[in-house]
């Protein structure tokens, strides 16, 4: 193994790591801000359950990322390099500005934005491009619809019980919902790092799929472990700005409307990953939210932010392509 791939392998698990650190907010900004953990404990409760995911789950995002967002085929290092840098980048952009944007969508775009300058269109792969488009789309609104109709039948179960009642349940509830929903994030976020490194791997000769094998079923342990271990790493430095904006700035949360917003953002990510769709976990979770507080009074949601953060998303993919793009023009 040259200096090059080990390079293009360490930059992978760095875009790994600044997932995790990018959507620490996800997963632990409705339990932080409920006040149910400290963020020192929900970032380590966080990243134990973002390591063992892959346990639970298939490889089929990796799948799915590694051959069904651009031609295997015109897969190189240079293609990956640049697809690297442009996530990490967006990465970062959107951190310091503090939006909750996705970095799945950021390093699909980065895919796209290489390919296109080294083959043109006919490199990509539309089917998998267009099904995972469309999930920018679904995944928030099915976790608002589940997160509404969760928060509504919470809410008539334990309508006759004391507020401090209810608050004392959902305080031991969250930990089961945020930990369900860390299973989730690390098993459908980790596994696009995956791919893009079973990708390389395969492009230079250094990972061959045998017959009648897919090629999720090819990726080696070695590769699942670092990528999960740099997801929960990057979990438990966490990414303080966003977690504000999602545990305060779009609508204020209890513990109940925390456990609701987790268990509909889990159910909606469990379904994804075992299609093999990978999703904005950030969408997913921010959707989830605007339901449980659309659920108390439509304007319990602070929809000018909820607009700021859906332009973020809108820009993700193309931006991203951009600079990848760019990138790829001076790297080749």
């Amino acid at each position: 193994m040259d200096l090059y791939i080990l390079f293009l392998i360490f930059l992978a698990l760095l875009f790994d790591f600044l997932n995790g650190f990018h959507d620490a907010a996800n997963s632990i900004a409705t339990v932080v801000s409920t006040r149910v953990l400290s963020p020192r404990y929900a970032v380590a409760w966080a990243a134990f359950f973002n390591f063992i995911a892959f346990l639970f789950f298939g490889l089929h995002v990796a799948g799915t990322i590694g051959k069904g967002i651009i031609d295997i085929n015109i897969m190189s290092k240079e293609l990956i390099l640049a697809t690297l840098i442009a996530a990490c980048a967006w990465d970062v952009i959107t951190w310091y500005f503090g939006l909750p944007t996705s970095s799945s969508h950021a390093l699909m775009g980065g895919l796209i934005g290489a390919a296109v300058v080294k083959a043109g269109v006919k490199g990509l792969v539309c089917s998998g491009i267009l099904k995972t488009v469309a999930f920018i789309f679904i995944s928030p609104i099915m976790g608002l619809i589940l997160g509404l109709v969760l928060g509504t039948i919470v809410y008539r179960l334990f309508r006759k019980s004391a507020p401090t009642q209810v608050d004392k349940y959902f305080r031991k509830g969250q930990l089961v919902s945020a930990a369900l929903y860390s299973l989730g994030h690390g098993g459908n976020d980790a596994q696009k790092t995956m791919g893009i490194i079973a990708g390389l791997l395969v492009s230079t000769g250094m990972l061959t799929i045998a017959p009648g094998e897919t090629l999720q079923e090819s990726i080696p342990l070695w590769v699942v472990l670092s990528c999960q271990g740099a997801i929960s790493l990057g979990t438990m430095c966490g990414g303080w700005r966003i977690v504000k904006t999602m545990g305060q700035k779009v609508t204020k949360l209890r513990p109940v409307d925390g456990f609701c917003a987790e268990s509909a953002a889990a159910m909606t990510l469990y379904l994804s990953t075992f299609l093999g769709i990978p999703v904005s976990t950030t969408h997913t979770i921010t959707g989830s939210i605007m339901g449980v507080g659309a659920m108390r009074r439509f304007t319990a949601v602070r929809w000018g932010v909820a607009g700021q953060i859906v332009w973020a998303w809108i820009l993700t993919i193309p931006c991203s392509a951009i600079i990848s793009a760019l990138v790829y023009l001076i790297v080749s």
